[in-house]
């Protein structure tokens, strides 16, 4: 499953896997419990794969901030989004080191953390196939 399928859903807790398109919105599935959700136009939804973190000089994907968590971590999970604001901050500096202080605050950083450990726990963890797919269409 590529990142284009996942979705954040503003006021929603956790992940939610798009299933099918309806009249009046569309069906997710929580990656969290299983449970399925209309959800309708009225909700803010975002797909994972269009979003990015600010830097000093681009917007990096969220794709390719998750491989570079991957790779710190030897494809295992992260630190828990739970940890101290001090400690978030020195590993997405490790990770992204030119994220950008000024708009990327401590919430985002957990929110990134918590997002790559449910995919890991899901075992959505080949992000490169998102890459590769996202680039073929350009």
């Amino acid at each position: 499953m590529s990142l284009d399928k996942i979705l954040a859903i503003s006021g929603k807790p956790g992940l939610y896997e798009l299933k099918a398109q309806t009249k009046a919105g569309f069906l997710a599935e929580s990656l969290v419990d299983g449970k399925k959700l209309s959800v309708g136009m009225r909700h803010n939804v975002s797909v994972l794969n269009e979003i990015a973190i600010y830097t000093y000089s681009e917007e990096v994907p969220l794709k390719q901030i998750f491989n570079n968590i991957k790779e710190k971590e030897n494809g295992g999970e992260s630190i828990s989004h739970k940890v101290p604001k001090v400690e978030l901050e020195k590993y997405f500096s490790e990770i992204l080191p030119e994220y950008d202080e000024d708009r990327v605050y401590a919430s985002d950083m957990k929110k990134v953390i918590q997002w790559y450990n449910l995919l890991h726990k899901r075992g959505i963890v080949n992000f490169d196939a998102a890459v590769v797919a996202a680039s073929e269409e350009e």
